[in-house]
C-alpha cells in the first residue's frame, strides 16, 4: 500500500470530530479512491496514532479485537450507542454498536476544503509516481 494513500486517509480521520463517527467506506467515498478494506487496512495498520475509535465498519461495530478500549472513548466522547443498557455500561458486556446514523459525521463547508486538499495532494502524488514507474521523467 502506498505511504500515500495511509497519509491521505490518517488526514481524513484526524478530521472526525469526538461524539462523530464513518464508516470505513465513508472515508474512502471522501478520498475518491480504495474502498471500505482499504481504509480497514491502513487503520488496522497504521491507525494507533488518530482517533481509530471514529472509523467503523458500515454496521456500527467498533473494530475487532478493539471493543473495550473503543467502548471507554465511546462513553468518553457521548458517542450515540445502540445495545447500550445501565449494566452494559458497568460491565462493558453485551451486544451493542455505535449508532452510526445519529453519530455519522457531517463535514462542514471548511471541513470539505480539507478533504478536497487532502483528495488532490493523494491524486497529484499517485500521478506523479505513476509517470515515474513507467520511466517518464517527471
Amino acid at each position: 500500500m502506498r505511504i500515500e494513500y495511509v497519509e491521505a486517509v490518517l488526514a481524513v480521520v484526524q478530521l472526525v470530530p469526538a461524539g462523530s463517527a464513518v464508516a470505513y467506506g465513508d472515508v474512502a467515498e471522501l478520498l475518491g479512491a480504495g474502498g471500505p478494506r482499504q481504509v480497514g487496512a491502513v487503520m488496522s495498520h497504521y491507525g494507533t496514532g488518530v482517533p481509530w475509535w471514529r472509523i467503523l465498519k458500515a454496521s456500527g461495530q467498533a473494530p475487532e479485537g478493539h471493543e473495550a478500549d473503543a467502548l471507554r472513548h465511546y462513553l468518553a466522547e457521548a458517542t450515540p450507542l445502540l445495545g447500550a443498557h445501565q449494566a452494559f455500561l458497568a460491565t462493558g458486556e453485551g451486544r451493542w454498536r455505535v449508532d452510526l446514523q445519529a453519530a455519522r459525521w457531517a463535514p462542514l463547508d471548511a471541513d470539505f476544503d480539507r478533504i478536497d486538499a487532502i483528495a488532490d495532494l493523494l491524486e497529484r502524488q499517485v500521478h506523479r509516481l505513476s509517470v515515474a514507474d513507467d520511466g517518464m521523467s517527471v
